[in-house]
């Protein structure tokens, strides 16, 4: 064991695949969708720096880079699934935080412990960075799903994550960068051309006037 063990336990995650179990024309794994995440919340840093927020840039990619590092013990768990009640997502909460911490405990020295304690820990918080990380994790969740539907996967699972996905998202409103992404990315998104997209437009356009009229 050692810090060796973690270095080694990163490329696990590439081996780790979402929303396992169901027919799809592309895998994604988790180490790539820490990538992507951390990326699109790159992006959604500047335009809240655009707006006149202040970004804690370190927190931010901490938060995006080691959001998931818990799914190597216990692997992805479909969306729907997870937050089928808060009850169950509690439950899975918990489980993830003991393994984690066997897991550093058991592979750190003492005096980083508490490093990766902080590391690891949820980072969808009430923070503007943590707002971000939420809304990015629910932006590369829609991108994965809508390629799926895009090319015509007919598991209905894609496009209950797509609609969870953009509820979760439109719950962040507020913030300039949900603002840049509705106006200014998602019309392009639903403008490329794909065999559902008359249906994925009338569900996006109908989950979107529902949730501002809220």
């Amino acid at each position: 064991m050692g810090v060796h063990q973690y270095f080694k336990s990163l490329s696990d995650l590439e081996k780790i695949y979402r929303c396992p179990g169901k027919f799809k024309f592309q895998e994604h794994s988790v180490a790539a969708h820490s990538f992507k995440v951390a990326k699109i919340a790159q992006f959604f840093g500047h335009v809240e720096e655009k707006a006149g927020n202040k970004v804690d840039w370190r927190a931010l990619y901490q938060k995006a880079l080691n959001h998931d590092y818990p799914e190597l013990f216990t692997g992805d768990i479909k969306t729907p699934v997870k937050y089928s009640s808060k009850e169950l997502h509690e439950l899975f909460k918990q489980v993830e935080e003991e393994m984690t911490k066997n897991f550093i405990n058991g592979v750190f020295p003492e005096e980083y412990r508490e490093i990766y304690f902080d590391l690891f820990k949820e980072g969808k918080d009430d923070t503007l960075e943590g707002k971000i990380l939420s809304v990015s994790d629910k932006v590369d969740l829609l991108y994965e799903s809508f390629g799926e539907i895009q090319k015509g996967n007919p598991e209905p699972l894609f496009l209950e994550i797509y609609e969870e996905s953009l509820r979760t998202i439109l719950r962040f409103s507020g913030l300039a960068s949900v603002q840049y992404f509705l106006t200014s990315i998602l019309p392009d998104l639903l403008a490329e051309r794909f065999i559902e997209r008359s249906q994925l437009r009338g569900i996006t356009d109908e989950i979107i006037e529902n949730e501002f009229k809220r």
